[in-house]
């Protein structure tokens, strides 16, 4: 067979295998299932009652003011604690005293967890020590406030009792006459830790 007889053979057997290639079908057997899922996040909300929980004028050495106000859980998820964090700015102060030293806070008992306490007061500390509080510290004294070993769960609501003292130190306390003090708390809720759903 000649030369051009072999090479007409060869490109005619791979062109019909290139078309066997592109355009044959091969027949089998199939079955297809579609499944349609969905993971949604659940939400972790805490809100107060009251955007204000004190706002008092003419303080003096020795006054004592009772508040209360409401913690809520209206999220979908569960709170395993909720951490109170403290800032303030004073103004008016003369000298380099801090008047946050002076106005100490009573935690009184929360009726809605049991404390195991029998005083009324679960925790004190002075607005300059909460403030100046490390992580660690916060949580400590934040668990014993909202005594939340059980959390705050979805919906639940803490009535909290709190008192706010100008410590009376029986020395001179001049500096703070006419001084102000702007006291933010922050609620800072965590979730619980994660589980098999």
């Amino acid at each position: 067979m000649g030369l051009k007889k072999k090479l007409g053979t060869s490109i005619a057997a791979a062109v019909l295998g290139v078309s066997l290639i592109g355009g044959g079908t091969f027949a089998y057997f199939s079955s297809a299932e579609t499944s349609n899922n969905t993971l949604a996040a659940g939400t972790l909300d805490v809100v107060l009652d009251k955007p204000v929980i004190i706002e008092i004028d003419n303080l003096k050495p020795g006054d004592w003011m009772d508040r209360t106000f409401k913690l809520e859980n209206i999220g979908s998820l569960d709170m395993s604690k909720v951490l109170l964090l403290t800032d303030y700015t004073q103004s008016g102060v003369k000298g380099d005293e801090d008047i946050g030293k002076h106005i100490q806070v009573n935690f009184l008992k929360n009726f809605d967890k049991e404390t195991g306490f029998n005083d009324n007061v679960i925790y004190h500390e002075t607005l300059y020590n909460l403030k100046n509080a490390s992580p660690d510290t916060v949580q400590g004294y934040s668990s014993k406030i909202f005594k939340t070993e059980d959390g705050l769960a979805a919906g639940e609501i803490n009535n909290l009792y709190v008192q706010f003292e100008f410590v009376d130190n029986e020395e001179d306390q001049n500096a703070f006459q006419d001084a102000t003090l702007q006291l933010k708390w922050t609620f800072d809720a965590k979730q619980t830790e994660g589980e098999s759903k």
